[in-house]
């Protein structure tokens, strides 16, 4: 009886552009099996086997046990049959049958086999910048529709040498079927333009002659796999005030990018795990605690103890340091309320007025593309956004269709939805089937130019992934654009909808789906969101569902008196949070609100006749006028500022114990901002103001925390999280996850998404597909 097996074999998950397929020839060829395989239209991928049924077996092993570094396989379905005789294996041409949804890869930095290729002054890639393999470069940003092959890229434009073809059609390389595959001799080009367009050098010494103009102080534009950065010498304090000025960005901080860890390890402290997420093939930037006496730090990260730093992904940016010693500024090539720059005209039109050069190539940018940023809190990864690196993997789609008790059966066919998330820090979402797959960082979606960027992305996203969305989802919010642009798909596309979600509970519905829970009480803190009653909430504590939640607790309100000039100037909001008109009209004058005195009554006024003067439970809000109270920072340049360096001084400083203020609020437990702030006045001369500040952050942290503890026990709800912007704050986030252990009850943290807006969108997805069952 003969043992010969003929198998057919699909697997699905980050199985195309990862080098799967030479894996699958050398794997089958190995174990002295014939057949085919290929990429499918639905990014998977389609094996036929033949061969002895040890073989056979022994290679479906391998594919779980040792697939290539990039790829992740999610499922793989084995169908037997007769054999017919098959006895030789090969790759053969993609299909494009399928049209359903499919995983594409992310973008990777530069391996090190390719760093090697690159250093080898033998190697015929040597000194070239865009030098990959199947194991690493760009994905995503070069992909514009599937299957993945060089046609449906960018890399179209550059049709292969002799030498690379031959590396592209032999299977032992590791260049075999790189889509990305390029040489100096085929590949793209670069060029050093000056800010009229002029060219200056190409190639090789376009990067020396960059490198000469970083050097001599200049500002440089340098395109690169997603998008373009503005560079300069984050060493020379003078040049990033240059920057700061020609940008419009008087105190936010900029990211740098260092050769390597020991060089980030001279000005900053470096954990295990931050090591390792500098380090990763993903490469995001980093914020680290900023360590050692370095006078530049303070010009690049103005008024905060850490800094983002990350370390160089493509080859162009190993290629500039060595040139280079000191770690450059290296952030996003815009202006503010624009999207990031990706185009050689771009670069030129918009900021011509702002750099001196532009270091540019002439591969096209498919799909833009940030840099992703995540810090380490209460020791755990969070993402400040999920962006390079990571878009456009998946996450598990929640609730699961068999998350019903009893298993509902329309459940199995569920409509793919499209969330639009809120305004700021934006992304959107599409799901299908039991796959949701957040975008990448978009920004604020205010105004035109962002709005058709987040347009863009819905569109290329719908293609790349053939997904044609039932349902729309957005924030509750009337007057956001992506609440209209909502509106217009819905109205223009069929969908149905909008399905409008309000801000915290999407926040809350994304911590849910994270961890797969049905139920939990929320802590949702951050600065601003639309909420049902007409105010705007930031400090909530909710009892979520998917489909539902209840306002159980969370911060008693206050006023912003001038509306968003109290969240642009927030000294205004302690006129209603004290309670002496002397103080009041002391610290306006003092924190340069106002004038003088008598022009305080105007503002005080405006909150006894509560007249442009909305009421907040926001928990941003809140830390912004502890921040103004102790002349941490008064007026607000960039979003989340006065916290954001509240938090910088508490660092070094230790909480005063003293009760947290509570009080109610329409039967509800809060926490009395008011109150607090008051008795960190009257104790201000007694204590230094690292202290008070560090106790401002533990008091509302416990006050949260107990409200919420409270709540859960009262409700039988065995777990408490938190989201929202707050949830960075590493003092804050600690404190409460402490009080929730020490309670019993279980912690939900976020993991795999942002707490910040960035994270809204699967929240709304995941809402949308809750009510829709």
């Amino acid at each position: 009886m003969s043992d010969r097996a003929r198998a057919s074999v699909t697997v699905t998950g980050v199985v195309q552009g990862v080098g799967f397929r030479p894996f699958v020839y050398r794997t089958a060829v190995g174990n002295d099996l014939g057949g085919w395989v290929k990429n499918t239209g639905d990014a998977g991928v389609e094996i036929r086997l033949e061969g002895g049924r040890e073989g056979v077996e022994s290679f479906l092993d391998r594919l779980h046990t040792d697939p290539p570094p990039l790829a992740r396989v999610e499922t793989v379905d084995v169908t037997w049959g007769e054999p017919v005789g098959e006895r030789e294996f090969e790759i053969v041409a993609s299909s494009d049958a399928g049209g359903g949804s499919g995983t594409i890869p992310p973008d990777t930095a530069m391996c090190d086999a390719c760093l090697e290729d690159m250093r080898d002054p033998d190697s015929r890639y040597h000194g070239y910048w865009a030098t990959s393999c199947v194991d690493c470069g760009p994905r995503y940003t070069v992909i514009r529709s599937l299957p993945y092959d060089r046609p449906t890229t960018s890399m179209d434009a550059f049709p292969m040498c002799e030498d690379c073809r031959a590396e592209y059609e032999e299977p032992a390389d590791r260049r075999y079927h790189a889509q990305t595959i390029a040489c100096p001799d085929c590949g793209p080009s670069l060029e050093l333009l000056d800010a009229d367009g002029n060219r200056l050098a190409g190639d090789e010494r376009a990067i020396e002659a960059a490198c000469d103009r970083l050097a001599e102080g200049d500002l440089v534009a340098i395109k690169g796999i997603g998008g373009a950065h503005l560079a300069c010498d984050a060493t020379d304090p003078a040049v990033v005030e240059r920057l700061r000025e020609r940008t419009g960005r008087p105190e936010k901080p900029f990211a740098v990018m260092a050769p390597d860890v020991e060089s980030v390890e001279a000005f900053a402290s470096v954990s295990t795990a931050e090591h390792d997420a500098l380090t990763d093939t993903r490469r995001p930037i980093v914020l680290l605690e900023a360590d050692g006496d370095q006078p530049w730090l303070e010009a690049v990260s103005p008024g905060l103890h850490t800094v983002g730093v990350m370390l160089p992904y493509a080859g162009l940016h190993h290629l500039l340091f060595d040139h280079v010693e000191g770690p450059l500024v290296m952030t996003s090539a815009n202006m503010p309320g624009t999207p990031m720059a990706t185009t050689t005209e771009g670069i030129l039109d918009d900021l011509g007025g702002v750099v001196e050069a532009a270091l540019v190539h002439d591969r096209e940018i498919v799909a833009r593309c940030d840099d992703s940023v995540v810090r380490f809190a209460d020791g755990q990864r969070r993402f400040v956004r999920r962006s390079r690196g990571w878009v456009p993997q998946s996450i598990p789609r929640w609730p699961a269709a068999d998350s019903t008790d009893p298993p509902d059966p329309a459940s199995a066919d569920r409509p793919d939805v499209l969330a639009l998330g809120a305004e700021f820090d934006a992304t959107v979402a599409l799901t299908h089937g039991e796959h949701v797959y957040p975008s990448q960082y978009i920004g604020d979606v205010d105004s035109p130019e962002t709005l058709s960027y987040l347009t863009e992305t819905v569109e290329h996203l719908q293609e790349l992934l053939g997904i044609d969305p039932d349902v729309v989802a957005c924030d509750r919010h009337p007057d956001f654009l992506t609440t209209d642009q909502a509106e217009r798909y819905a109205e223009r596309d069929g969908l149905e909808g909008p399905i409008a979600v309000q801000h915290h509970h999407a926040h809350a519905a994304s911590l849910l789906a994270e961890h797969e829970r049905q139920r939990a009480v929320v802590v949702a803190a951050d600065g601003t969101g639309y909420g049902p009653d007409g105010t705007i909430w930031g400090g909530e504590v909710l009892d979520a569902r998917l489909d539902d939640y209840d306002r159980v607790g969370g911060l008693a309100p206050f006023r912003l008196p001038g509306g968003s000039a109290a969240v642009e100037s927030p000294a205004r909001i302690l006129a209603d949070l004290l309670d002496d008109p002397d103080r009041i009209d002391e610290l306006l004058v003092e924190r340069g609100v106002v004038d003088r005195p008598s022009d305080a009554v105007t503002i005080r006024a405006q909150i006894d006749r509560e007249v442009n003067s909305p009421v907040t439970t926001s928990t941003g809000r809140a830390l912004d006028a502890v921040s103004a109270l102790l002349d941490i920072c008064s007026e607000r340049t960039y979003e989340g500022e006065p916290a954001m360096k509240l938090e910088s001084v508490a660092a070094g400083g230790d909480p005063i114990d003293i009760p947290v203020p509570r009080t109610t609020v329409e039967g509800r437990r809060a926490v009395d901002v008011a109150a607090l702030v008051r008795r960190l006045d009257e104790i201000r001369d007694d204590h230094a103001r690292t202290d008070l500040a560090a106790t401002a952050q533990a008091l509302l942290a416990r006050g949260l925390a107990d409200v919420a503890i409270e709540a859960a026990i009262d409700r039988g709800v065995d777990a408490v999280g938190l989201t929202g912007g707050v949830a960075y704050n590493d003092a804050i986030s600690r404190a409460i996850r402490e009080r929730v252990a020490d309670a019993g009850l279980a912690w939900l943290g976020h993991e795999r998404l942002p707490p910040g807006d960035g994270g809204i969108a699967v929240g709304q997805a995941t809402v949308a597909t809750a009510r829709r069952r």
